[in-house]
């Protein structure tokens, strides 16, 4: 069965926006160290997870090819095929995008049975929460920028407990440490 990872940019106190969705508390630029991992937790996968509202900036954001991007992850962002999850669309406006909707757990659940390499979800926050909640992600990197903001999008989901085994921490030469989390049953 696939794998689905989150990867998320979050706040130390673990929003992944602002309350009205900035992200202008985000740390920039990157360093090779962080490049680099991204790229490897990028490699194993061939399907990206989006919902409609992150969706509808980041394909057309990738698809203008990004000035101070590498042309690599240009490529990889463009060619991997993507899932947007949507009960409001019909059909994807986009190239090598799928719409799927209707039940989440019966959707990502087929896509796990799918064959294929590993799928990876980036947000947008109703999904990643959803997700969570559904115990639906099977390993969650977090890149924890140094920055509180005091409100705003919470990666999880209020209302519920959500036991976590650490896999891995890794801190950045930028200032962001990843978290990779794994659920505990």
């Amino acid at each position: 069965m696939r794998r689905l990872k989150l990867q998320v940019q979050t706040t130390a106190d673990g929003y992944m926006a602002g309350p009205n969705g900035e992200m202008d508390w985000l740390t920039f630029p990157w360093t090779d160290d962080i490049n680099a991992y991204i790229t490897s937790l990028s490699r194993p996968v061939d399907c990206i997870v989006l919902g409609r509202k992150l969706a509808e900036g980041f394909i057309p954001a990738w698809a203008s090819r990004p000035a101070g991007e590498s042309q690599e992850a240009i490529d990889w962002m463009n060619d991997t095929p993507k899932v947007v999850i949507s009960n409001s669309l019909a059909e994807s406006p986009w190239e090598n995008t799928v719409v799927a909707s209707g039940d989440l757990v019966e959707t990502i659940t087929k896509l796990k049975a799918q064959p294929g390499g590993e799928m990876i979800v980036y947000g947008g926050g109703t999904l990643v929460s959803s997700l969570i909640a559904d115990n639906l992600i099977d390993d969650l990197h977090l890149f924890v920028n140094p920055v509180a903001i005091g409100s705003g999008m919470p990666v999880f989901p209020g209302g519920a407990h959500h036991r976590l085994r650490l896999a891995d921490a890794k801190p950045f030469d930028c200032g962001i440490t990843m978290l990779h989390f794994e659920p505990k049953p």
